[in-house]
């Protein structure tokens, strides 16, 4: 059983996989939006040359791309860890739920300018999903 629980794809999976995805299409925006911020040439040199700070949009969206560096490790740590002992129940389902969906709100909020709604609300439900697997883990 071990090795055909190793290759089912639960739900929990399939939000790790869409966390991932987010991550990307994340990468790629903060990217761009610096390259259109400081000029693609800088993006493909050595990027030794001082540069001012980044403003507006990039500056947000790099802060929020940051922060999910920060956390999706945690994450990834958390799912797959119950992944590996079997631990599916309402408790990770509900954590891959509220920390894939925090963390979509976190970038939209954080390009829109809404810094309250970022920090207040998308940020604690993605904290609070990632507390629902250590739960989950410890019962």
């Amino acid at each position: 059983a071990g090795i055909a629980q190793l290759r089912r794809m639960t739900t929990e999976l399939y939000f790790l996989a869409a966390s991932v995805f987010l991550g990307l299409v994340h990468l790629i925006a903060d990217s761009h939006l610096i390259s259109f911020q400081y000029g693609y040439r800088w993006t493909a040199s050595t990027r030794e040359t001082p540069v001012p700070p980044l403003q507006g949009l990039a500056n947000r969206v790099d802060q929020a791309y940051t922060n999910f560096m920060e956390t999706f490790p945690f994450f990834a740590a958390v799912l797959l860890a119950a992944h590996f002992v079997g631990r599916h129940n309402a408790l990770t389902l509900w954590g891959a739920q509220l920390y894939f969906w925090g963390r979509l709100g976190y970038v939209q909020a954080a390009a829109a300018g809404f810094s309250k709604l970022r920090s207040t609300l998308f940020f604690n439900f993605a904290l609070i999903g990632m507390v629902l697997f250590l739960m989950a883990l410890l019962r």
